[in-house]
């Protein structure tokens, strides 16, 4: 496994590199894009943790775990259920999510990521796993109210900060079958396995590759399982997959 971010050291500005042992390794462009170091590293305990991803297309998934869809009273549309969110939504490990309603009930989702790495279009599922990069953990924050009173999810889901996304993406990684879960202040709330996935990454990358070209750089979240609930300002939530490094963020109301 292989493991990616962005970078900046204190009070310098933003970089991509590979953490190799305690070092962080500059590249010269984003790594999705091609791996090419620049030959310069630095201590990992010197740098802050950055989104580490800069998509064109934030696409999301639902209803892609059969509890989730039990929990949120639906049914099984017999393929996947995708919209967009705003890439201005994503927010960096460890910093705040900002509830921008806290009068509105606003739900947790955690769920797997998927970072591509080459231009997908109309792609069958046995070759969708090569025009990935890689993986990270991702969260797909919602504000319930307005979900429900409206036909399309676009907007109850790309407020500012309601995507967190990190702390890294790892490629050369199997995610078939990987504990996914989510604590908030400590309590466990949401335990699956992406095995229990009813559409798997590959048939998820194909089916958005039918309908938008994919470009290297964005991201797909494949769907939450049972567990969602609310969060209100003041409450950790710790997000894993795997043996990944937890995804951390506080929570607070959104300024006036």
């Amino acid at each position: 496994m292989r493991t990616f971010g962005a970078f900046s050291a204190k009070g310098g500005t933003l970089f991509y590199g590979e953490l190799i042992g305690k070092d962080v390794h500059q590249l010269k462009r984003p790594f999705w894009l091609g791996i090419e170091p620049t030959g310069e590293k630095i201590r990992a305990h010197d740098v802050e943790i950055d989104v580490p991803v800069s998509p064109s297309k934030l696409i999301a998934v639902g209803l892609n775990y059969a509890e989730h869809i039990a929990e949120m009273k639906r049914a099984p549309l017999g393929t996947p259920l995708i919209w967009f969110k705003a890439p201005s939504s994503l927010l960096a490990h460890k910093q705040e999510i900002e509830i921008a309603f806290p009068e509105h009930q606003t739900d947790f989702e955690t769920e797997l990521a998927v970072v591509i790495g080459a231009r997908a279009k109309n792609v069958g599922v046995a070759q969708a796993r090569d025009f990935i990069f890689g993986y990270s953990i991702g969260e797909d924050i919602s504000d319930r109210d307005l979900q429900k009173s409206e036909k399309q999810f676009g907007r109850c889901k790309s407020f500012d900060t309601y995507t967190p996304v990190g702390p890294f993406v790892y490629s050369d990684v199997d995610v078939a079958d990987l504990e996914i879960t989510l604590r908030q202040n400590g309590e466990v709330k949401q335990r699956a396995r992406t095995s229990q996935m009813i559409y798997s990454v590959a048939d998820i990358v194909s089916f958005a590759s039918q309908n938008s070209t994919l470009l290297p750089g964005d991201v797909i979240l494949t769907g939450t399982p049972s567990g969602v609930g609310p969060i209100r300002a003041g409450d950790e939530l710790e997000a894993r997959i795997g043996n990944w490094p937890a995804l951390l963020n506080r929570v607070r109301n959104a300024a006036g």
